[in-house]
């Protein structure tokens, strides 16, 4: 610690975000990032960019993306906020829309980096636990609050919960923003933007990390009713008028034409992800029901960090969380390629 700090500082507890170790031929299946390269419209949008241009500052409202989000998603211009990732939209969503007097609602077991915002902006929050089969139960929410916000799918858990679900929510919570956290929606979970035009109070947040395979570019959205887009607008404006650079708006925008490639390597993603999960199934494994790009999986005879730890040895490295302790014993795996997922199989063979 150092007397130079400013007060907050020391208080601070960050997120401490998934391994990337430099090691040849390494099977990385710990930080859900996408096995298969962005769509090669999106190589060439950036080779496209790379030229004199680059001397100049980037649109500050990045109203070419926005307008092609709006017309993907069927909304507005208006309707749309991007921002450096969607870690960079979610810290700007807790400083402009989520710190009131009441409390802010999220699940005991979820996003790491939603306790270290209410941190670092003093944001009072509650924890609201999962029931026994770690799903979200929505009405342990009906309470005051000052906001909500939980991922759907949930992470790490991967569990989806049902648009239905969601709309009872929006239903009974008229008073705070419900902010619904979707990185992983498109690996079969069911987005809840159709539902912003009924509800004023709802906020989407997504990202291109993901399902596009962006992410080393850094492109994160929201979206939602003009009156809560402008307030982060307002919070961006007075932190940062250019978190979209030229290569990202460009990249972006190759990305969401390219709905064929999406497709396809979304569908190889969700095929790989069912056979793991027979696979592990067969070796004893517990799998959670996913709908995202990884599994929650525990094994009743084995230590999840040995299991880790044994899996690192043949240079196959996964995501152990010693924090809670309910899910000391799961594992969280990233869904490789085809290769990765059969050298993954091979390797727990011969270690369970």
């Amino acid at each position: 610690m150092s007397k130079y700090w400013s007060n907050i500082v020391h208080k601070l507890t960050p997120y401490v975000p998934g391994e990337q170790p430099k090691i040849q031929n390494l099977v990385k299946l710990n930080t859900n990032e996408n096995p298969y390269g962005p769509s090669p419209q999106v190589i060439r949008a950036l080779q496209a960019v790379a030229n004199d241009s680059l001397r100049l500052y980037p649109d500050p409202d990045s109203s070419k993306l926005k307008a092609a989000i709006a017309d993907y998603y069927g909304l507005e211009a208006s309707q749309v906020f991007v921002g450096n990732g969607s870690d960079e939209v979610l810290a700007h969503v807790f400083a402009a829309l989520l710190k009131h007097d009441k409390p802010l609602l999220f699940p005991d077991i979820t996003y790491s980096f939603y306790p270290v915002y209410c941190g670092l902006y003093g944001i009072s929050f509650e924890q609201i636990p999962l029931n026994e089969n770690f799903e979200i139960e929505i009405g342990d929410y009906q309470k005051p609050n000052g906001g909500i916000i939980f991922p759907n799918p949930n992470a790490p858990t991967g569990i989806p919960l049902g648009l239905q679900a969601i709309e009872t929510l929006l239903k009974t919570n008229t008073e705070s923003v419900v902010v619904i956290d979707e990185a992983y929606v498109d690996f079969g979970t069911e987005s809840a933007v159709g539902l912003i035009s009924k509800y004023p109070n709802l906020l989407v947040v997504q990202t291109l990390s993901k399902a596009r395979s962006l992410a080393g570019l850094r492109v994160g959205f929201a979206m939602g009713n003009k009156d809560l887009i402008e307030a982060l607008i307002r919070v961006k404006d007075s932190f940062n008028s250019y978190p979209i650079d030229r290569f990202a708006e460009a990249g972006a925008i190759a990305a969401l034409e390219d709905k064929a490639y999406f497709e396809e390597t979304r569908q190889k993603v969700m095929t790989s992800r069912a056979a793991l999960v027979l696979a592990l199934q067969a070796m004893s494994f517990e799998v959670l029901p996913s709908g995202a790009n990884f599994i929650f999986a525990r094994h009743p005879q084995h230590d999840a960090a040995g299991l880790a730890q044994k899996l690192r040895e043949h240079s196959i490295i996964v995501r152990h969380f010693r924090q809670p302790a309910r899910i000391s014993q799961f594992l969280r795996i990233t869904i490789g390629d085809e290769a990765q997922t059969e050298q993954l199989i091979a390797a727990l063979k011969t270690i369970s």
